[in-house]
């Protein structure tokens, strides 16, 4: 099973969700079609093309959008100027909830991919009556104890790399919150010191997270490396906004409020994540959701895991029933 053919937005925009904020959305396939909403990782990245391809264009209404400060939206999270105490999951959630209803979409299946499962599955729990079906894949749920295994904790399996990730910070930054850290750099007037900042970052990421091709490529165009390092650790260093705290997280304790919510959870088995089972916590709190772990796979679940997304959005296309 291959991805559906390249297709192209039939219509697209630019939605104002005050703030000074404008996001970018567009919309494919099928006017008549399943609405859909793809929500993309990062936090700070952006929609890809190549997401619109999970998706049967003649049976889906595929709605994308770039997040605030990510992408095609303004303002960019990349412009030092650019205010970022209004870029949360409680804003982004309500950007999702005003691009629904202009769009004059009643309900909507949510797919998310690495932090955009965090903030599909949130917005599922605070908005359970608009979603209608979930499919997630690279699934993280924003918990301290994920933030503090990517950032340190992986530090005993990359040595070499996580070493040149602290010497970045100031001697009496090391041993604290990593991500605010980093963040007060990417926050400086010096631009030579942001700079310096998301280099380091990103050089991390790409040392411990095997990625798809074209991935680490992006992080060589400066424009979109300062403004996902920025959002990724604005995030992480703020617990995702999530109000939570603690290391178990609100989206695991909170998993009950996806009953009735039908759910597909893709993940490779050797994504860093399932070192702390949250995947599989995640299926046992939430019984309408099934679990497809793809072996010898990383964040990026690969071939095997894309025929198992698009098995899911089929199904889901079809009310649920397998073929």
């Amino acid at each position: 099973m291959s991805l559906y053919p390249e297709i192209e937005p039939y219509d697209h925009g630019m939605l104002d969700v005050g703030d000074g904020n404008h996001v970018y959305w567009e919309t494919c396939g099928n006017p008549h079609g399943k609405p859909a909403v793809v929500l993309h990782g990062g936090p700070g990245s952006r929609a890809s093309p190549g997401l619109r391809r999970y998706f049967d264009p003649a049976a889906y209404r595929i709605v994308l959008l770039d997040q605030r400060g990510a992408g095609r939206s303004l303002p960019r999270a990349s412009a030092p100027d650019t205010d970022m105490s209004v870029n949360t999951t409680a804003h982004l959630m309500a950007d999702l909830e005003r691009l629904r209803v202009h769009l004059g979409i009643e309900r909507w299946l949510v797919w998310g991919v690495s932090w955009g499962s965090v903030l599909g599955l949130r917005y599922a729990q605070t908005h359970p009556g608009v979603v209608t079906e979930l499919v997630l894949t690279g699934v993280a749920t924003g918990s301290n104890a994920e933030v503090a295994l990517l950032t340190r904790g992986l530090g005993n399996i990359f040595p070499e790399a996580h070493e040149r990730f602290l010497a970045e910070l100031p001697p009496d930054a090391r041993d604290g919150n990593l991500p605010a850290a980093y963040n007060r750099l990417l926050e400086s007037p010096d631009p030579a010191v942001r700079e310096r900042a998301a280099r380091a970052w990103t050089d991390w990421e790409t040392a411990t997270i095997p990625a798809p091709p074209g991935s680490v490529a992006r992080y060589q165009d400066p424009d979109f490396r300062m403004g996902f390092a920025r959002t990724v650790t604005h995030y992480w260093g703020n617990d995702h906004f999530l109000g939570d705290g603690n290391d178990e997280g609100v989206v695991i304790r909170d998993a009950h409020l996806l009953k009735g919510i039908p759910g597909t959870l893709v993940q490779g088995s050797l994504d860093f994540g399932n070192l702390l089972g949250i995947v599989w916590r995640l299926h046992h709190a939430w019984p309408d959701s099934d679990l497809v772990i793809v072996d010898e796979a990383g964040h990026d679940a690969g071939t095997t895991g894309d025929e198992a997304l698009l098995a899911a959005t089929d199904k889901y296309a079809r009310g649920g029933t397998a073929e």
